[in-house]
């Protein structure tokens, strides 16, 4: 006794629609994967080159009604921009922030900044640098 073959004979009927719809979703995924990468690529670019501005807190005197904070700012120069910095109270709620702009030729600033606040306030952080 034989068993009969469920397989078709090969070639005798073209391709299968499995084998179709395969190469579509193939190429479908080529695509959408080269999208997502060359957007991802753009953000990268983005996010690295044109943040020109960066900074750093070296030091802070807090007081009852303001928080003194020593900021180092590295940028181009004729770069203009500013940065964001915020006070907490010692519970974590938020008692000051405000940006504070720099601009000028120079690529080093070292300054002393008066954040403002509502309370005592226990930290200063920087909250990050823009260009603008």
């Amino acid at each position: 006794m034989s068993t009969a073959s469920t397989r078709l004979p090969e070639g005798r009927y073209g391709r299968s629609s499995d084998e179709r719809a395969d190469r579509r979703l193939r190429v479908a995924g080529a695509v959408l994967g080269t999208a997502l990468l060359a957007l991802v690529a753009y953000f990268a670019y983005h996010y690295v080159v044109q943040s020109r501005i960066s900074a750093q807190v070296i030091a802070f005197d807090a007081t009852d009604n303001a928080v003194k904070v020593h900021l180092e700012v590295r940028k181009d120069s004729g770069t203009s921009g500013y940065c964001t910095l915020r006070s907490q109270a010692a519970d974590g709620s938020e008692v000051g922030r405000a940006d504070f702009r720099f601009t000028g030729p120079a690529t080093r600033i070292d300054r002393v900044v008066t954040l403002r606040t509502t309370a005592k306030g226990t930290t200063a952080e920087l909250l990050g640098c823009h260009t603008g």
